[in-house]
């Protein structure tokens, strides 16, 4: 444990405004524990709605000369950013499975995918543009320009500490935005890492602040009734989103929302089948399956369900759990006890109700917060574990006959983030990907996310993209100029 001991050592546990750290209000402080073992890793400053303002004035008072700072220069200190973040990857890699728990593989890849936000926006931050034209009345020429939105507050997830900061924080600083930013309770230590490599990047201070607290609401609620504040971007729940979005409604503010999924993996019958068990593997699985653009629903046609499910449960049955800094881990721990006792709930009831477990299917003993990797078959269409998010190493299947039942099953939910097919079939691949109501489809693949593609979902999903050239634009204020010719 002693290389732990040295890296928990070197990441800050403090709020991080003006570039330095500090202590909360009060000296507050909460745990940030290992999901596993349960045991202490950090005791991390609590901050308060105090601080939380302490952090906006901050924000408020250097987003004039920020927004005024060229856009080269500030693709510079991303592309620094970028790069002191691959420079330790290692240290970032450890550091997340240490406070989430996925397997350190996983999140060597995932260092990989959130520095690489960072480089793609520092490429962004000179091609904004805007335009000017003649009227075509002729009686004037008009001129439009971006500017940025203002001071702007993220919050993001546990799942992926790192990626779903630089995905928000990329584009804010791009744009010329300052930002806040919450992160969970659960992982901040990742975050507070990021702020020191911003730091050590050049990015001047105030521009971005990092607020772990163990009482977001006491935090978030404060800032989103501020008018300095003009935007709020979030990930997470679609609960909690919904909440935000009416609370963001006193100021009008700017939002971007990254909502709950139900993502469907739809499987037909011409489908390349060891293709589909690699790819239902990848959607199902990463991340231990706490993931939202995770393959919730697995619809699988009739005529090949049994040889698909024979196949996907000896490859689930084979994998290696255990604490995810062991190289030969496979699947980690949950993020805490709520979670574990959510996904053995809805197993249990999807059991009961007729389902049958073909691997897996219970919680483990000892220290930490372990579930089996599990296959259900024969999941009854009403049973809630395919109407709402898994978010645990457990794949539910059920059948379909005909193309038309397997797209009024994919979309029968109200979210509407992430969807995949497989088939052989070019026409049916993009007949069905065009009827699905969702913002992603993966055609043949079970890895979706790109930094150079637009991430976002549809109905109770979300507001707003994340990525690709579209993501700057979350950003922006468009302002028209009237000149005269």
């Amino acid at each position: 444990m002693s290389n732990f001991d040295e890296l928990l050592a070197a990441v800050p546990t403090g709020l991080w405004i003006d570039g330095k750290q500090s202590d909360a209000t009060g000296g507050r402080t909460f745990a940030v524990r290992n999901p596993a073992t349960g045991e202490v890793l950090a005791e991390v400053a609590d901050a308060s709605a105090d601080d939380a303002l302490r952090a906006l004035d901050s924000a408020h008072r250097v987003q004039r000369e920020w927004a005024a700072t060229a856009p080269r220069q500030r693709a510079e200190i991303l592309r620094a950013a970028w790069q002191l973040v691959t420079d330790r990857a290692e240290d970032f890699a450890l550091l997340m499975t240490l406070e989430m728990g996925k397997a350190v593989a996983e999140s060597r890849s995932e260092v990989a995918y959130g520095a690489e936000f960072l480089r793609w926006f520092s490429e962004e931050a000179p091609r904004i543009q805007g335009r000017y034209t003649t009227a075509p009345s002729g009686n004037g020429r008009i001129l439009v320009t971006k500017a940025p939105v203002g001071p702007c507050l993220a919050i993001t997830p546990w799942n992926f500490p790192l990626a779903m900061g630089t995905r928000k924080i990329g584009p804010a600083l791009a744009a010329g935005c300052t930002m806040i930013v919450k992160p969970a309770e659960d992982t901040p230590l990742t975050m507070l890492l990021l702020a020191q490599v911003f730091a050590d990047a050049g990015l001047p201070e105030g521009v971005l602040s990092v607020l772990p607290t163990a009482d977001a609401g006491g935090v978030s609620g404060p800032l989103l009734a501020d008018p300095r504040l003009r935007k709020v971007t979030f990930t997470g729940s679609t609960r909690v989103g919904k909440l935000l979005i009416e609370q963001s409604a006193g100021q009008v503010l700017r939002t971007s929302m990254e909502l709950g999924g139900n993502a469907p993996f739809v499987v037909f019958d011409d489908a390349d089948l060891d293709a589909a068990v690699d790819g239902a593997m990848a959607a199902k699985m990463r991340n231990g399956g706490e993931a939202c653009t995770a393959a919730n629903r697995l619809i699988v046609a009739n005529a090949v369900r049994e040889e698909f499910t024979a196949k996907l449960t000896e490859r689930i049955a084979a994998l290696t759990v255990g604490p995810g800094y062991d190289e030969g881990t496979q699947i980690g721990p949950l993020i805490n006890e709520k979670q574990r006792t959510s996904v053995a709930t809805l197993v249990d009831e999807a059991v009961a109700a007729g389902a049958r477990v073909r691997t897996g299917g219970r919680p483990l003993d000892g220290p930490g917060w372990f579930y089996e990797p599990t296959v259900l078959d024969n999941v009854p269409g009403d049973a809630r574990i395919v109407a709402q998010e898994i978010f645990g190493p457990v794949a539910a299947i059920t059948g379909f006959d005909t193309e038309e039942q397997a797209i009024d099953a994919a979309n029968a939910t109200e979210f509407g983030l992430a969807a995949y097919i497989y088939t052989r079939s070019l026409d049916r691949s993009l007949r069905v990907a065009d009827a699905l109501e969702s913002g992603m489809v993966g055609v043949n693949r079970g890895v979706i996310s790109d930094p150079a593609a637009p991430f976002g979902g549809v109905k109770q999903s979300g507001l707003g993209v994340e990525g690709g050239t579209e993501g700057i634009e979350e950003y922006l204020e468009t302002k028209y100029v009237a000149l005269p010719l």
